[in-house]
């Protein structure tokens, strides 16, 4: 299998954290880490480049080193260069970057000062009380080490569903190729659109398991064999992925499917509605004593049921069976329904694009309408403009509206909520919008009843269109704030604005049990991608998972609506 970009791309990143904890040229480690963004931003894989020649510095940003080394690691799997930069420092002192807090310089620090070189040597230093010792570090610090280390033992290795994603694209297109095959599925959380994924399961029927079993171990990304038996195998992979994989026969493979794909909860629900009948449902099928009633598709087996089929993003036991049952689910939203994005950046504050380019990649998408939102003052990591680069921003977005013919670019801004619950502009400049998005970024250790009312008193200016990323986490590096969600959500519809789903693979952000509670609550959704470049329009797709678990239809979300009808919902979240 040819080394993906995100392959590519997480070797360029362990490079610059290696030269950075030990304390090598800045500017030799900024080129790795712009290359390695360069890379995952790139929409075709490098690897075809390379099989065709072309001229890998033709990338910005792509000098000739860099791009020799991108050849030797699509033809090699490796780098002679990273390799050897991986073996002058301690086998497991990369582990230390899975701590939240803890980045390269502070690496750096503790392995200087503390010889610290793992996991167990960074526990062992804080239960000793020798990291608060440091300068920069402290108390609280080391507290939050502990924990985060605790947290680390107590659940497995987890991934962004979007990071699993190509390899799992791959690894099925690998699985297909093999003549014995007849069907490739992915089963478990995967297809069940969690946010997070634990390891990856695939299902075939094939009339050989043996020539399967061994086409498998045979994949070029294998890293470790884990399990090889007559029907069922597993491997790790080299990005650390584990894939289990199991042979079924055809008149098993819808039950089998139905099983691995989970949850445990809806398995054992829908085992009781089998046990009502008399009837047992397992892997192997739906069974009237020793007589098999379905068991090839997963569609015959609901229908023996007298249910309809359930989605697999709605199975976790949170009344599908019921719905089925009654013939009541929804008709979950589709990517395809999207008619454009209300959230996204440019280079005017931390994007990578210019307005032109976003509202050209929006248009070739197929949407209508996209609202240019760049970050507000306060925020001056990401470049964020104040009331008189706004009004330029403005004058540019005038300009390129003249040229685009069949499609709307909307004026907005991502505005910080401050402290007390006021807007980072004056009211002045809000005015003149037609997008306004509060949004949090600073006093994250507010307590939840202080951050809940903050971010109410932003909802109630009357000049707001939406809360973006309501909780402020981030998925595997750093939890929510404290906030009463279910408040904000009755308030946002008291108040007649709207709440994002963050589509971003590392937010989600609102999650599906608030998706849903913000439906019955009567509150219109925004799915927005947070891009930040041309390329992260693949984000909705992850954001439309996230809503689907959410019982989401068209109706439910704002930006499913034409360029005409949006315009009426955003003058209509305004009371100026």
């Amino acid at each position: 299998m040819p080394m993906l970009n995100a392959d590519i791309a997480r070797q360029f990143e362990l490079a610059a954290d290696l030269l950075e904890i030990k304390g090598d040229n800045p500017f030799r480690i900024r080129a790795y880490r712009n290359a390695a963004r360069i890379v995952e931003d790139l929409p075709h894989e490098l690897a075809g480049w390379v099989a065709d020649e072309k001229d890998l510095t033709e990338l910005p940003g792509i000098g000739k080193d860099l791009a020799d080394k991108i050849s030797e690691l699509v033809n090699t799997g490796t780098s002679v260069a990273i390799d050897t930069l991986r073996q002058s420092l301690p086998p497991h002192i990369t582990d230390l970057l899975t701590i939240p807090g803890l980045g390269p310089k502070r690496v750096k620090k503790l392995y200087a000062e503390l010889k610290i070189t793992d996991l167990p040597s960074l526990k062992q230093a804080a239960e000793a009380g020798q990291i608060r010792e440091l300068a920069g570090l402290g108390e609280k610090t080391e507290k939050q080490i502990l924990s985060a280390i605790e947290a680390q033992t107590d659940s497995s290795r987890r991934f962004l569903r979007a990071t699993v994603i190509p390899y799992a694209d791959a690894l099925q297109t690998h699985l297909q190729a093999c003549a014995r095959v007849h069907r490739v599925a992915i089963a478990g959380s995967y297809r069940r659109g969690r946010e997070t994924i634990g390891d990856l399961d695939f299902l075939v029927w094939a009339d050989d398991a043996a020539a399967v079993m061994e086409h498998f171990l045979a994949y070029e990304d294998r890293q470790d064999t884990l399990a090889h038996g007559d029907t069922k195998s597993s491997m790790r992979l080299k990005a650390g992925i584990q894939v289990d994989l199991r042979v079924v026969p055809k008149e098993s493979f819808g039950a089998a499917l139905h099983y691995f794909t989970g949850s445990k909860a809806h398995n054992i629900a829908m085992r009781k509605e089998a046990q009502q009948r008399k009837w047992k449902l397992n892997e192997y099928g739906l069974f009237d004593g020793e007589n098999a009633v379905a068991g090839e598709t997963e569609e015959a087996i609901f229908a023996a049921l007298e249910m309809e089929w359930i989605p697999p993003e709605l199975r976790e036991n949170r009344g599908e069976l019921a719905a089925a049952a009654e013939h009541s689910l929804p008709k979950l939203i589709e990517l395809d329904d999207i008619r454009g994005n209300l959230h996204a950046h440019s280079r005017w504050s931390d994007g990578k694009n210019t307005i032109e380019e976003m509202a050209r990649s929006a248009k070739e998408a197929g949407y209508e309408y996209l609202a240019i939102t760049d970050h507000s003052q306060r925020l001056t990591v990401a470049n964020g403009l104040n009331e008189s680069r706004l009004r330029e921003q403005l004058e540019e977005i005038d300009a390129v509206n003249q040229q685009m013919k069949g499609f709307r670019i909307f004026k907005g801004i991502e505005v910080d909520i401050l402290a007390d619950g006021s807007l980072d502009l004056p009211d002045s400049i809000l005015r003149e919008l037609d997008v306004v998005i509060v949004s949090v970024h600073s006093k994250f250790n507010l307590s939840a009843q202080e951050q809940t009312e903050r971010i109410m008193r932003a909802l109630d200016h009357p000049c707001t269109t939406f809360l973006a990323h309501p909780t402020g986490r981030l998925l595997l590096a750093r939890p929510p704030y404290p906030v009463d969600v279910p408040r904000l959500i009755a308030h946002a519809c008291e108040r007649g604005c709207f709440l994002e789903l963050n589509a971003n693979p590392q937010r989600l952000d609102l999650n599906e049990s608030y998706c849903q509670l913000a439906k019955e609550e009567g509150v219109p959704i925004v799915i927005n991608t947070d891009a930040h470049s041309t390329h992260d329009a693949v984000h909705m797709a992850t954001g439309i998972a996230q809503a689907r678990r959410g019982w989401l239809t068209k109706d439910h979300v704002v930006n499913t609506r034409s360029l005409k009808a949006i315009q009426k919902m955003l003058r209509d979240t305004r009371l100026d």
